[in-house]
C-alpha cells in the first residue's frame, strides 16, 4: 500500500483512521526490526511508512478540528 492518496485517506472515518495508523505503526516497528538485524533490503520503506502515518495523523486532527467547529456552529444557529 505504498503511496497512499490523500483523497483516499480523507475520505475516510476517524476510527478507520485510528486502524490505519495502529497498522501502519505496527508495520513501522516491524521494518525498524528488520532493518536493526540486516534483513530489510527496501529500506527506503521505513520512510514511506512514516510519512503515511504523519498523512494520516494530520488528517485526523483537521477532521477533528472541523468537526469541533461544525458543532460550534450548530449550537449558534440552534440559540
Amino acid at each position: 500500500m505504498a503511496n497512499v492518496k490523500t483523497e483516499k485517506l480523507r475520505e475516510l472515518t476517524l476510527e478507520e483512521i485510528a486502524g490505519k495508523v495502529k497498522e501502519y505503526k505496527t508495520e513501522l516497528f516491524n521494518l525498524r526490526f528488520q532493518n536493526a538485524v540486516g534483513h530489510l533490503k527496501n529500506t527506503s520503506r521505513i520512510r514511506e511508512v512514516r510519512k503515511t502515518v504523519a498523512r494520516l495523523l494530520t488528517i485526523a486532527s483537521e477532521k477533528a478540528a472541523t468537526g469541533i467547529e461544525q458543532t460550534e456552529k450548530e449550537a449558534d444557529n440552534a440559540e
